[in-house]
């Protein structure tokens, strides 16, 4: 037996193992009997963790937010605007290195409270800046709700870098949409570039925060 399946079964070390087989089955395919396998134990023996698999998907998105923020510095000298595009930038590039990331980390409740730290600091870079309480969790809620959203739809083409799920060949699609010229010339901004997409997109969101609450 691996040293791995020796060592003590605790939440940490399940979310890490259904992390690594996320990446081959993708989260349809993720089961609590397929981690247990994995793992080479019973899988009654995750149910003294994980009550269900949401609280298991709860403690990968954490385990994936712990990898994103290890070994990461906040710069002091940051303007509101380039923390949240470092913020989102670096959301999207934790999301990308797992197939279906976004979807595990959408919706998920962290379990534990080192996101305390960065989101304090973020807030109150914010409220320094000018925004009040409230607009400072608004614009960080939807970056973030953009970023998310974003890399959902770019895995249900790409799942993985390298990858490309059938039914996107943009030619294709344009000879079938011949009748609707713009339309068809959209499937190159919609189904490729994805990196200048989101930060289009992202520089967009930032744009609005500043408009909607005055905010330079």
């Amino acid at each position: 037996m691996s040293p791995e399946k020796r060592a003590p079964l605790d939440r940490r070390r399940v979310a890490d193992t259904a992390l690594r087989l996320l990446n081959e089955v993708g989260l349809d395919g993720l089961t609590l009997r397929a981690i247990a396998r994995e793992l080479d134990v019973k899988a009654p023996a995750l149910y003294w963790h994980f009550k269900d698999k949401q609280a298991l998907l709860d403690e990968m998105a954490t385990e994936m937010h712990r990898r994103m923020v290890a070994g990461t510095t906040l710069d002091p000298a940051d303007s509101w605007q380039d923390r949240l595009l470092k913020a989102n930038r670096g959301l999207r590039a934790t999301l990308l290195g797992y197939r279906d990331g976004a979807r595990v980390f959408s919706g998920s409740r962290f379990t534990g409270t080192e996101h305390a730290p960065a989101l304090e600091a973020n807030l109150r870079l914010l409220t320094r800046a000018g925004f009040t309480l409230a607009q400072a969790v608004h614009a960080g809620r939807t970056a973030n709700a953009y970023t998310i959203g974003f890399v959902v739809e770019e895995q249900g083409v790409q799942p993985l870098p390298g990858e490309r799920r059938e039914g996107y060949d943009i030619g294709e699609r344009a000879r079938r949409l011949a009748d609707h010229p713009l339309a068809a010339e959209a499937g190159q901004l919609l189904f490729e570039g994805y990196d200048e997409q989101f930060e289009e997109g992202l520089a967009v969101v930032i744009a609005g925060v500043g408009a909607r609450y005055r905010v330079g």
